[in-house]
């Protein structure tokens, strides 16, 4: 009896399941952009830490600006970084500026443009209103609010935040290291020498290139041949990794090794062929401890797998919170046909209506050998088993390259 197909969602949720994140380490703010927080910032100090000017003007009693024209007498001034250490009594006015600190007995900001200075006063033109244009002490936050929440990959404003808050070095999870290993005697390097019946690695330069887009550090193994002293002797540098990520060899074929020589040395297969087009062949288990998922050997299909399956392995490994792949929504430009029982992917490619409205086509063409759509394509859209036709405008489902 045949044996069924996993399911896309099954197989996802049985890898995330299976890997826990990697150990954390601190860094400098210099040092943390694109790393995952493995600890909330709490801020160490409240921002602003006093009620501050939100424009350059004049610090008033709104109560002696309730009509304008006014003038008033110019008592001091209170720059950023420094203050008016005195208290703005009736009929006075400070001169201020943009982050100044809003000296005592004052309560609203009248805009520099709207007043005319002279000798030792000032005449306003605009009537004032209770606290306008002044940032109350705390609107931003205060000392001991979490600011930022552990699993959050940090990118500039996260750090421009723990700036502000006074937090100089951040609890982040070390990058996990992923080694990659291409199996196949067809299989030269880039810049190789192939013979008349080998082609160029693509694969793993493309999903090493996944792997350091998902928070990684990709490590190369380089190429095993098909035989299985290569395959074992190649296998080893995995042993200290986080993730072994195999390419090929995961088919049926006879030179297809990775199953029978990696199972004597200690493989333990979890799952192998997914309801999945491309990327039937997706294998995975864990080999001496270390999680290994297997990609096929198509080019197209080993990088769908890699969208699909080892981001989110990789995001799961370096400690984010957000680790699924979010589905967008899109229309159709033109009709499709119904889907088979495998949840299919397909290279598509976005335009936009007048409205604004995403509408996406389908390559006409998508052999899993072909890497020259992939690059064209900027989404896959994502076809469910059994899915009828649909028409050009219907919505679909598509995941971002």
């Amino acid at each position: 009896m045949k044996t069924p197909l996993m399911p896309v969602d099954e197989a996802l949720s049985r890898i995330i399941d299976a890997l826990e994140p990697v150990s954390r380490e601190q860094v400098s703010l210099t040092e943390a952009r694109g790393r995952v927080l493995a600890a909330d910032v709490v801020a160490r100090r409240t921002q602003p830490p006093f009620d501050a000017s939100a424009m350059d003007g004049y610090a008033v009693r709104a109560a002696d600006v309730t009509e304008a024209p006014v003038t008033l007498e110019v008592v001091g001034s209170a720059p950023a970084g420094g203050a008016y250490d005195g208290i703005v009594g009736p009929g006075e006015a400070v001169r201020i500026f943009t982050g100044g600190p809003v000296p005592a007995g004052a309560d609203s900001i009248v805009l520099q443009e709207d007043a005319f200075a002279g000798e030792g006063v000032v005449t306003l033109h605009e009537a004032a209103e209770a606290a306008r244009h002044i940032r109350k002490a705390g609107l931003d936050f205060r000392d001991g609010d979490t600011v930022l929440a552990a699993g959050t990959r940090l990118a500039s404003r996260h750090i421009g935040l723990a700036a502000a808050a006074n937090v100089p070095e951040l609890s982040v999870f070390r990058r996990p290291q992923v080694a990659i290993l291409a199996t196949g005697d067809e299989l030269v390097p880039p810049g190789g020498d192939p013979g008349p019946f080998q082609i160029i690695s693509s694969n793993s330069l493309a999903v090493a290139a996944q792997v350091e887009a998902a928070g990684g550090v990709a490590i190369d193994l380089g190429i095993a041949r098909d035989d299985a002293d290569s395959l074992k002797a190649a296998a080893k540098g995995a042993y200290d990794a986080d993730l072994l990520v195999t390419i090929g060899g995961a088919s049926v074929g006879d030179h297809d090794l990775i199953q029978s020589v990696l199972g004597e040395e200690g493989l333990k297969l979890d799952f192998w062929r997914i309801a999945m087009k491309p990327g039937k062949p997706l294998m995975f288990g864990a080999l001496r401890g270390v999680p290994m998922l297997g990609l096929p050997g198509n080019p197209v299909s080993a990088l769908v797998c890699g969208a699909v399956f080892l981001r989110p392995a990789v995001r799961r490994l370096g400690g984010e919170a957000r680790m699924t792949n979010a589905l967008s929504r899109a229309q159709l430009a033109e009709p499709l046909p119904a889907n088979k029982e495998r949840q299919d992917y397909l290279r598509a490619r976005s335009d936009y209506d007048g409205a604004g409205t995403r509408q996406v086509t389908a390559f006409p063409v998508q052999d899993s050998s072909m890497l020259s759509t992939l690059a064209k394509a900027d989404c896959l859209i994502v076809r469910p088993p059994h899915a009828p036709e649909a028409a050009a405008g219907d919505e679909v489902l598509v995941l971002e390259l």
